[in-house]
């Protein structure tokens, strides 16, 4: 079920977000995700975050401020199960643009994010990471 985040799952969704960054960025040392760990868990708590919750233990989730989605997490064991794309359905139904930025590198996000409709806007390096990184858009279509 897709719901509504509270703040009671924040321990959830921050593991979540580690062990998502450090499994799909392995291009990037794991203590740059964890030396940001305090800033995202304060930024969470500031964004609209739904998550995919089944029986209480919250599989993904996904964080957007106003349009633009700042991540798409999804437990390692669920993954390709149709829970990113039902966070990405549910945010495509709240907003007529939506755009993220993705590593180039990260290729099973880039792939994701071209099924379901997105397109590459640009591309720039991260100057905290050095590493190329796409800007994506998708448009709903009437």
């Amino acid at each position: 079920m897709i719901r509504e985040f509270h703040t009671s799952d924040t321990e959830q969704v921050m593991k979540l977000w580690l062990a998502g960054n450090e499994d799909a960025h392995s291009f990037i040392p794991k203590e740059y995700w964890r030396s940001h760990f305090a800033e995202v868990q304060e930024d969470l708590l500031k964004a609209k975050v739904f998550v995919c919750d089944t029986d209480g233990k919250i599989q993904g989730f996904i964080g957007m401020v106003n349009e633009y989605i700042a991540g798409i997490f999804v437990d390692k064991n669920c993954r390709s199960c149709g829970i990113g794309k039902q966070l990405l359905i549910s945010a495509k139904q709240k907003h007529d643009t939506l755009s993220l930025s993705v590593y180039q590198k990260n290729t099973r996000a880039v792939a994701f994010y071209l099924r379901e409709g997105f397109s590459i806007l640009s591309e720039a390096v991260d100057e905290a990471t050095g590493e190329t990184e796409y800007t994506m858009f998708w448009k709903k279509t009437i």
